[in-house]
């Protein structure tokens, strides 16, 4: 006998809902999965559970006897700013994903801009332009030294990762952390120390309003000269015209921006064309449908046994 219904909330386009649609059908057998589109009023107010992948959230309001929502993104700062932008808190719990394959995509993402960064391609990529022949000092990776700004699951593993291949990994966090072969740091004072030792530093936060522009000039302008920038997190964390004055300045030799606060990134913006930027079309940890679905269905099958919620998100904080 099946559960009562659960709905798949999306804006996805109607061809890739319905690949999510078989795909968690599939997985979960002894549930009835629908697109939100195909339920009644009534049977919304049946649903207790939600799959959702970039929802409407005025769509999702309709679910007054929503529970929980388990989220097909790790990422949820656009969900959580929209549905609490009036201060009220929801009713129901959000869960995000929270996928092993996702965490190893983005360490793979880290260390190999990292290793661009490290073996000075942005320089050679110039070079080549100008039909230059020049070689570079070679700096051991331990003689380099990368922060990473955000320790959950996508932050330690990218931080160990990178310390596996012989660098100095330094890590930041709002709370307290422990990883091994990781000097961590938390609060302001934590931040600043760790900031003024980066040669490479990386922002993996989510976006929320204690974070928003956190990368600002005064951040910045602690980080030692010929220093660079990896932004694999939310547009919104980093004061763009400040960024844009380090790496004018010569402060900064390099940023790699895989995220903005508009996506697309309009083709007329001045990032496109600036010569020490590497822009990428938000793509350092894509989701793995199949591993994502797998991770959704065994959430809900746990639930289903136990009564018990996955971890979600504190809606005050924002992650």
């Amino acid at each position: 006998m099946k559960n009562a219904i659960i709905s798949f909330v999306s804006q996805l386009a109607e061809p890739k809902q319905i690949a999510w649609l078989q795909l968690l059908s599939t997985k979960l057998p002894n549930e009835c999965v629908k697109l939100d589109k195909d339920l009644s009023a009534e049977e919304k107010l049946q649903c207790e559970i939600a799959i959702v992948a970039d929802p409407d959230p005025i769509i999702l309001s309709q679910y007054s006897n929503l529970i929980w929502a388990q989220s097909l993104w790790a990422g949820v700062d656009n969900l959580v700013s929209k549905l609490t932008y009036d201060k009220s808190t929801p009713k129901f719990k959000l869960v995000r994903l929270i996928d092993p394959i996702l965490a190893q995509t983005m360490s793979e993402a880290v260390l190999t801009w990292v290793l661009y960064l490290h073996r000075d391609m942005p320089k050679y990529l110039r070079q080549q332009k100008l039909a230059v022949w020049q070689q570079h000092n070679y700096f051991l990776p331990q003689e380099r030294t990368v922060g990473i700004l955000g320790l959950g699951e996508l932050g330690k593993l990218s931080a160990l990762r990178l310390n596996q291949n012989g660098f100095n990994v330094l890590g930041w966090s709002q709370s307290e952390k422990l990883i091994n072969g990781v000097r961590c740091y938390c609060e302001h004072d934590g931040l600043v120390t760790m900031v003024k030792q980066c040669n490479i530093l990386i922002c993996l936060l989510p976006l929320t309003s204690s974070t928003y522009q956190l990368i600002d000039n005064d951040l910045l302008k602690n980080l030692p000269q010929g220093a660079s920038f990896i932004n694999f997190a939310r547009g919104g964390i980093v004061a763009n015209d400040d960024l844009i004055k380090n790496l004018d300045n010569g402060h900064l030799e390099h940023a790699i921006l895989d995220v903005f606060e508009q996506e697309p990134l309009n083709e007329n913006d001045s990032f496109w064309s600036h010569d020490k930027i590497t822009v990428l079309p938000h793509i350092s940890a894509a989701t793995h449908v199949e591993s994502a679905g797998k991770v959704a269905a065994n959430n809900i099958k746990n639930f289903r046994k136990s009564a018990q919620l996955p971890v979600h998100i504190d809606w005050q904080k924002g992650y």
